[in-house]
């Protein structure tokens, strides 16, 4: 059998992460697996730069990526970002220092599924608890990640329903199919989402204001992993009353901060 030492000690780091839970120091690491501390530090590198391996500053750890979820199921993905992102999240929380809830969503077909959440003292009681399904169209981070996608997966999403046969409005076309709405607010058709979306890449984060629950406005900014493509969206929640024009564009910076952190330690980079 042909000896590869350093594929092999590769191997045995991601086993050996997998069966953690939670972020691993380096040097329990090296004791675990009996291997020096330099070959541990290098190869983790090696696989920080491959997208195989995330570091977490606030663990002093590593832990596996997301990316691995593309080998595996999308829900161990989910699972694994979902710790990366908590951290972020309760930051964010602390910055804004205002009873405002953060969420991690991520893309299922043409719903948002929460994966994680954050919420301040006294912040409202809003329906994006973890593992809540909600249209992608209505929401700020179904609309951040929408807003990110390649126009043949848009298209693929969108070109049809379960009412409706395929061959539906695409970005491409007049748009005029209807889609669900849950209040009195938000795109009731195709075209205004592909307008809304459009505004939403101008302007760097997507907004939701009274679509979900017309006490509630959010805003939320898309996370890219090494591709790209928008493995899920940072959120903030608040009260519609709560705000101006100014803090609305304060909390679209604080979530296009706090998704830019998640997308450079998705892609594992510092």
């Amino acid at each position: 059998m042909t000896e590869v030492p350093a594929a092999r000690s590769a191997l045995r780091i991601i086993r050996y992460l997998a069966g953690h839970s939670g972020p691993v120091r380096a040097a329990t690491m090296s004791r675990d697996l009996d291997l020096p501390r330099s070959s541990i530090y290098h190869l983790l590198r090696v696989l920080q730069d491959e997208g195989f391996v995330v570091h977490s500053p606030e663990h002093q750890g590593f832990a596996l990526a997301p990316l691995l979820g593309e080998i595996g199921s999308s829900v161990l993905a989910a699972g694994a970002l979902a710790r990366l992102a908590a951290p972020v999240l309760e930051r964010l929380v602390a910055e804004t220092k205002l009873p405002v809830v953060a969420h991690l969503g991520v893309l299922q077909h043409a719903d948002v599924v929460y994966a994680s959440k954050v919420a301040a003292a006294r912040a409202p009681a809003v329906v994006t608890s973890i593992g809540v399904r909600l249209p992608a169209h209505l929401t700020a981070t179904g609309r951040a990640m929408l807003a990110s996608l390649p126009d043949a997966q848009f298209e693929a999403i969108y070109s049809g329903s379960r009412d409706e046969p395929a061959g539906g409005a695409t970005r491409a076309s007049d748009g005029s199919r209807p889609l669900p709405l849950r209040t009195s607010r938000g795109p009731a058709s195709l075209a205004e989402l592909v307008n809304l979306l459009g505004e939403t890449r101008e302007r760097g984060w997507a907004t939701e204001n009274g679509d979900i629950d017309l006490a509630y406005a959010s805003v939320a900014a898309v996370v890219l992993d090494h591709n790209d493509y928008p493995a899920a969206a940072v959120g903030l929640t608040f009260r519609r009353t709560l705000v101006d024009d100014a803090q609305w564009v304060r909390f679209g910076r604080a979530v296009t901060a706090a998704a830019a952190t998640l997308s450079r330690r998705i892609r594992g980079r510092a």
